[in-house]
Order: C-alpha cells, then structure tokens, then sequence
C-alpha cells in the first residue's frame, strides 16, 4: 500500500479497536459503521487505494476523472451514500492475464468507490480480527505472505542443525508447504468474524459476496 503513514486519529481509533478486542475475547462490536464512512478513514483509504494505483472498473472510472471531479466532493458523495444506506457495489470487471505457462488467469477489477469501501472496512475491522488470529495464521494478514508460511514450514519440519546433516526432501516440502499455506488460507475467515456483530457492516460483507458473485461485466482482455 505504498509508503503511507495512517493518519493519527485513524491510529488511534484502530489501536482502541484492537485493545479492546483484545482485552475482552468476547466482547461484540455493534457499532462499527459509522466510523467506516467517517472523513479521515474514507480520505486513507482512498490514499491507499491511490497508491496501490490499477485499472478502473466496469464504470471506466480512473483516479485522474476522480481528481479532476475533486477528490474531496467524490468521497463526500460516497460517505453520504454509506450513511444513507443507499451504497450498492458494482459488477467486478473481469480480464484475463497471460500466465508463464501460456494460460491465462481471470482477475476481477472493482470500481474506485467500492475498491475505497473495502478499504475501508478493513482499516475498521482488521485490528478486531488481528486480536483474535493466532501466530500461524499468515493468510490475509498485514505484514504476512505466503512466501513466510512457506519458510516457516520448512523451519518446523527441518530445524536448522538436521538442514547440515542431510538434504532436504524437496517435494515433501513442496507439498507440506503448499497444504500449509492451503490451511492459513481456510481459518481466515472463521471465528474472529463473530466479534463484529453490527448488522450495517454485516450487510456491507454480504454485499461484498455479492461483488465476487458478480463477475459477468468482462471486456475479455488480457493484461
């Protein structure tokens, strides 16, 4: 997400979030919409989103027609929309990307105004599911890739003075690693989700399902 640094009252809320979660295991959380369509969180995530850069999507909405309409106006239009309850999501445009092996991989580009909610529920509700995630779980974490699920596998299964002794067996890292990975990516989304039990945000999720349900909006290029 770039070299951004989070704003400070943006810090401050997702440090009380965190603590919160984190001294109260079962504690819920049931009001958490009013600070995902709150001005300094929409205005990060749109300098987030704006970093990261990418094609626009099916609306052909670029971040140059956002600046040229004005930055401030846009997210203002969009936070009235999420308080007003009016926000629906955009089909996900879909292209498709030539791969190594000559096939192509399908990817699924969403507009700026629901690539900013999304962001936005995140800078919201991942301190409360960060308080929850145990220390393997790498899958959607900040900071965490599979590359370090990957390493850590091979730490565990072959401890550093045995990796002296003999040669490693490849393919049975290969396949442990990538189960592994598998695994991290499966519990990502169970258990912490509980703790947000806001009917508002629970009602955005849902209509995120419905943004990867919609994929039928494809112009079928590549790249």
């Amino acid at each position: 997400m770039g070299n951004l640094s989070t704003p400070t009252r943006v810090q401050k809320l997702q440090a009380a979030l965190h603590a919160k979660a984190k001294a109260e295991p079962d504690y819920r959380f049931y009001a958490l919409y009013d600070k995902i369509h709150r001005d300094d969180i929409l205005a990060h995530a749109y300098a987030q989103c704006r970093a990261n850069k990418g094609a626009p999507g099916v609306d052909g909405q670029d971040f140059a027609a956002v600046e040229a309409y004005g930055v401030r106006r846009w997210l203002g239009e969009l936070a009235f929309a999420l308080r007003e309850e009016t926000y629906r999501p955009d089909p996900i445009r879909r292209v498709f990307i030539p791969k190594a092996n000559g096939k192509l991989r399908p990817l699924g580009i969403s507009t700026l105004r629901d690539r900013v909610c999304m962001t936005a529920a995140m800078l919201v509700l991942d301190p409360i599911f960060e308080a929850d995630l145990p220390p393997e779980q790498y899958a959607y974490r900040q900071g965490r890739n599979a590359q370090q699920a990957v390493v850590k596998v091979e730490e565990t299964l072959f401890p550093r003075p045995s990796r002296r002794r003999r040669r490693r067996p490849r393919r049975l890292l290969r396949e442990c690693s990538t189960r592994g990975v598998d695994a991290f990516a499966c519990t990502a989304h169970r258990g912490p989700a509980c703790a947000a039990s806001d009917q508002d945000v629970a009602g955005m999720l849902r209509g995120r399902g419905r943004w990867k349900r919609s994929e039928d909006a494809h112009d079928g290029s590549q790249g």
